[in-house]
């Protein structure tokens, strides 16, 4: 009753990062509430599952283990995670803002009447006074995100209805082991008594994803062009950078508007979220939107035309030149001092 609960995916014998990541955030936050840290899995051949989780911190555990479950899909997932919060009554929920989060997490808020903010960038908890009615509330969920186009960052709460539910962008949060001994319960749900043969009326006939040939977020150094960069051509200094220094390349966000890289690079608030051990800005001026994604790097370095350049405030070091300058002067010196 009133614990936090964390919508795990499953895929291919494997929780989804972005739900360990929110299981890591979740602990923290149960711990500030005195709660318990809670778990929903749904999927098919579920056995061990736990074993992937309780280190971060669970306490329960719900398997909905079923073969009709083994994709995702909208009805079935969503008339368990409806009937297991109301059995629950949970005072906060989490999902990924993914594929599945993106189209589950409405559904259930809707149902639910409990409300849901979307893409959140932090999570927190803390006191609220309503200006209009002076009525106080104490511990509620601060769903923070940008708004406005990143403009301003918004706090939004929700006072009376529950759960509070967020979803977070996969790489916002810190993935961290709580305990690697930690020991939690495991409840195997009977998904009969949750799912009614309605909730299959579709079934899943050929199912094809093809898997992304692109690893940014995994990647401990990025290589990343903005549109100082000056064309897709400039661009190819980049990955030749990259491939030198065994790193990937991420663009922003007005580079992949110009048509100039793939969107599966674009890193930023409307992209990926990074966390590498090494990032390298080049031509990228430092709006809000990219810094979202990637200011939690461990060293930044610019390079840039602009010794004012947003960006440069946040760099660890900044070389101030053009792209065509720059970096063959990085590639000659790097290949001279690397034999």
């Amino acid at each position: 009753m009133n614990n936090i609960i964390v919508y795990c995916e499953f895929e291919d014998g494997r929780v989804a990062d972005v739900s360990l990541e929110l299981l890591t955030k979740g602990r923290k936050l149960a711990n500030k509430l005195n709660c318990k840290l809670e778990a929903l899995i749904i999927g098919a051949n579920l056995d061990g599952v736990e074993k992937q989780v309780f280190p971060y911190g669970v306490d329960t555990v719900y398997l909905a283990a079923d073969k009709r479950l083994e994709h995702y899909q909208t009805l079935p997932h969503t008339s368990i995670v409806c009937k297991l919060f109301e059995e629950q009554k949970p005072q906060i929920a989490f999902m990924g803002a993914t594929t599945v989060g993106r189209d589950l997490g409405p559904r259930v808020s809707s149902k639910l009447h409990s409300g849901l903010t979307a893409d959140c960038t932090n999570l927190e908890i803390g006191p609220h006074t309503d200006v209009k009615t002076g009525k106080s509330y104490e511990d509620l969920l601060y769903q923070i995100r940008p708004a406005f186009g990143g403009n301003i960052i918004a706090t939004i709460v929700n006072p009376e209805c529950r759960p509070q539910m967020a979803t977070v962008r996969e790489g916002v949060m810190k993935k961290e082991i709580f305990k690697a001994d930690y020991k939690g319960e495991v409840v195997k749900l009977d998904v009969n008594k949750y799912v009614s043969a309605t909730d299959f009326a579709v079934s899943i006939i050929d199912r094809q994803i093809e898997k992304s040939k692109i690893n940014i977020k995994g990647s401990p150094i990025i290589v990343s062009g903005g549109y100082g960069v000056g064309s897709k051509e400039n661009f190819q200094l980049l990955f030749d950078f990259a491939s030198l220094i065994n790193a990937e390349v991420g663009a922003s966000r007005a580079a992949v508007d110009a048509g100039w890289v793939e969107h599966e690079r674009q890193i930023g608030q409307t992209g990926v979220t990074v966390r590498p051990k090494l990032y390298i800005a080049c031509g990228i001026s430092g709006q809000i939107q990219h810094i979202a994604g990637m200011q939690e790097s461990s060293m930044i370095i610019s390079i840039n035309s602009d010794p004012n350049a947003p960006i440069n405030k946040i760099a660890d070091y900044v070389i101030t030149g053009t792209i065509e300058d720059v970096l063959p002067k990085l590639i000659k010196y790097y290949k001279q001092n690397s034999k």
